[in-house]
């Protein structure tokens, strides 16, 4: 059902599509109208059609949407099935129904159609952030300990990253189940064979944990303690997380998905390994690494992304925690690709002045991020949250 809004050229009376009639046809201003279904809004374009005249559908509120004519260049029929990339690239639909359409197509698998509406937005000019341009970043070059400390930087409080807070929760445990173990031999609660049973059964438990898991068990316990236990932890994990998704996305990486606790990750992946993470969509990466030649362009932006993390906790607390997966895999990278010590050292210390430079020039859209990811936003109101901290 068509409800027309309050116009001075429109009769104001409750339209349905078969109420429409050549003579009502078309409407002497900007039709605008709410569609209580999808079936109705579609009969309104086929009407339009009928009368050989193309339109599109434009949301111009948070419920309502103007029908306005089409170039003959699209039909009614690819605006129906699949023309919404180029009906994005030439203005058709704003940017904040482009974003709720990547995030249906990130959750439905279609991550490639996500990233050229992406693509389709930004060339229009309603992604500022997405993909800087290379005069925006630091130039590439052979650059020294002495010039990242002239940029105040200390790369060893950013890439020897010790999680402190996790140590201490597996330190108060480790002291907990010894004193508890005592308490209960003192207090016979359990005799001596009994305790015995009980820690051949926990170590037994751990040495699985560690073959079958890696570890996984154990990090998952310890990250959930964590989070309970301590708010500067919790808030920590958003920033790292929230450093690699606008890095890479200043980058021109579309993120994909993220998670900000082992709990999370396991319930979205069933990975029980992983602390938290980020994934994105980049398909000219994987098609490089396929092939086996990496180009320089997709080694500089990976390096970028995995060492935005201990970076942006650099930046926010003066030293990296967490983040040393993230190093280890670039380091793997690094190997992989047979650079040299002197080589390797020379990208890590670019890519750290690249990435800290753009993270203290964009501190306001880092910590809003990190909120919107905290509070469990998607992607696009992710990406929405960066453009509208960068208008301001």
């Amino acid at each position: 059902m068509l409800l027309p809004l309050p116009c001075p050229s429109i009769h104001l009376k409750t339209l349905q599509p078969a109420h429409l009639s050549s003579s009502s046809w078309p409407p002497t201003c900007p039709f605008l109208c709410q569609f209580s279904s999808s079936a109705a809004a579609g009969a309104a374009l086929s009407f339009a059609a009928s009368k050989g005249e193309y339109h599109y559908m434009q949301r111009c509120s948070k419920k309502y949407y103007t029908l306005q004519s089409l170039c003959s260049l699209y039909s009614l029929n690819s605006f129906v099935d699949d023309d919404e990339v180029e009906l994005v690239r030439k203005g058709a639909v704003d940017t904040q129904e482009a974003l709720r359409t990547v995030d249906k197509e990130l959750r439905g698998g279609n991550d490639r159609k996500a990233l050229d509406i992406v693509n389709a937005l930004r060339s229009r000019g309603g992604l500022r952030g997405f993909g800087l341009p290379l005069r925006d970043q630091i130039p590439k070059r052979i650059y020294y300990l002495d010039e990242l400390r002239l940029n105040n930087i200390e790369p060893s409080r950013l890439l020897s990253p010790v999680d402190v807070t996790l140590g201490a929760v597996r330190s108060n445990l480790q002291l907990a189940a010894l004193f508890g173990g005592i308490l209960s031999w003192q207090t016979r609660v359990f005799d001596q064979v009994q305790l015995l049973i009980a820690t051949i059964v926990f170590l037994l438990f751990g040495t699985l944990d560690q073959i079958a898991t890696g570890g996984g068990i154990e990090a998952l316990v310890l990250d959930t303690l964590g989070r309970l236990l301590s708010a500067k932890y919790k808030k920590r994990v958003a920033h790292h997380e929230a450093g690699h998704f606008l890095i890479a996305y200043l980058l021109g990486i579309l993120p994909k998905n993220y998670a900000l606790s082992s709990l999370d990750a396991f319930r979205k992946d069933g990975s029980l390994n992983v602390q938290a993470g980020t994934t994105f969509v980049d398909f000219a990466f994987e098609e490089e690494v396929k092939s086996g030649k990496l180009s320089s362009e997709s080694l500089d932006k990976y390096t970028c992304i995995a060492l935005a993390g201990v970076a942006t906790e650099y930046v926010a607390y003066g030293v990296a925690e967490g983040g040393l997966a993230d190093i280890q895999q670039l380091d793997n990278l690094l190997k992989g690709l047979n650079f040299s010590q002197l080589k390797a050292d020379s990208q890590l210390r670019w890519a750290v002045l690249n990435v800290v430079t753009l993270l203290r020039r964009h501190q306001k859209e880092l910590s809003e991020l990190a909120v919107a990811m905290d509070s469990g936003k998607s992607i696009g109101d992710c990406i929405s949250t960066i453009e509208e901290n960068l208008a301001r």
